[in-house]
């Protein structure tokens, strides 16, 4: 995994939207849409077939849009063979999945344009590159198709939650459906605070191990974990020279235990065999949440919308209170 991906991988972040979109969804009236990157999309109608970026796609379906989602390129399952949490809620048997099988990014543009896609969607984590679609899938389907994104850059969780209601919004989405996913998510954030309270206050890091290297992400980049140490008041580690980027900052397993912490929050992206590795690192294993194994699974990507986000939240509580047993 490059650094570039992991750095996206790791987390993301954003900041308040910037362009506005017509949310007409009629068939018969043109339709313009400009997305967070300051793209223009003009098209005769509202787009109603959809190929999209697994998690956005995901996250599309919270909104009421799943009917439209005709593909996907990304992860649909995880290292385990089990579908991936950042894909959650999209019904997989229904999408057909474009994803190329070259490098990270890498889009089958023929299987794409054998779906007759209306538009392709996908999000950013860094402007203007963006999420798994590479620099020769892009330039591949814009000859094709119109691309609007989604950026995470610099923002919060709930400005995350706007900018993807807005895009579905403008896709013809009922826009009164969308508080039952904000409320969820309420509701959900203060379960994770009460747990959270209940053990204590116990210090966190979150974690990404690598085969050369461990990585520790910083809660000043990465919006859930930023929503959770600003607005859930979680003590969550902060690494103290980050890579460039700021996502996280990079060790060698000799000085895993630089940051000690009660609890570790371990990418789950890596499935069963990265918290294997975690445990075999025997520096790792000198701090206290090694030693204690105090390990919950930690979904650093998910499906951009107030419930997926609720889903990620009850499932960090879930495992708090497991630590706790």
């Amino acid at each position: 995994m490059s650094r570039l991906m992991l750095a996206a991988v790791v987390a993301a972040a954003l900041i308040p939207l910037a362009a506005c979109g017509s949310s007409d969804s009629s068939s018969d009236e043109a339709w313009t849409f400009t997305d967070d990157l300051g793209t223009k999309i003009s098209l005769d109608a509202a787009p109603k077939r959809i190929v999209a970026q697994s998690s956005v796609a995901a996250a599309l379906t919270d909104l009421g849009l799943g009917d439209r989602i005709v593909g996907t390129f990304g992860p649909l399952k995880n290292p385990d063979g089990e579908p991936d949490v950042q894909a959650e809620g999209l019904d997989q048997s229904k999408v057909k999945d474009v994803t190329g099988s070259g490098d990270y990014g890498d889009v089958d543009v023929e299987k794409l344009a054998g779906l007759r896609p209306d538009i392709v969607i996908t999000s950013t984590y860094i402007e203007p590159q963006l999420w798994y679609v590479n620099e020769a899938s892009e330039a591949k389907i814009k000859k094709r198709y119109d691309i609007a994104a989604i950026s995470f850059q610099d923002k919060t969780l709930p400005q995350i939650f706007d900018g993807t209601e807005r895009l579905a919004a403008a896709l013809g989405a009922d826009k009164s459906g969308f508080a039952e996913g904000r409320d969820a998510f309420g509701q959900a954030a203060e379960r994770l605070q009460s747990v959270y309270e209940a053990q204590g206050d116990p210090s966190i890091v979150a974690v990404s191990p690598a085969a050369d290297v461990l990585y520790v992400s910083s809660p000043d980049a990465n919006p859930d974990l930023k929503y959770y140490r600003d607005t859930l008041k979680l003590n969550i580690v902060s690494p103290k020279k980050p890579d460039d980027g700021g996502y996280f900052e990079s060790l060698s397993w000799e000085k895993a235990d630089q940051y000690d912490a009660d609890v570790a929050i371990w990418d789950a992206r890596g499935g069963s065999a990265a918290l294997k590795g975690l445990e075999a690192q025997p520096v790792w294993n000198k701090t206290k949440a090694g030693r204690d194994k105090a390990y919950v699974a930690w979904n650093s990507v998910a499906a951009p919308s107030a419930a997926g986000y609720a889903r990620i939240i009850e499932s960090f509580a879930d495992g708090l209170e497991k630590v706790a047993q």
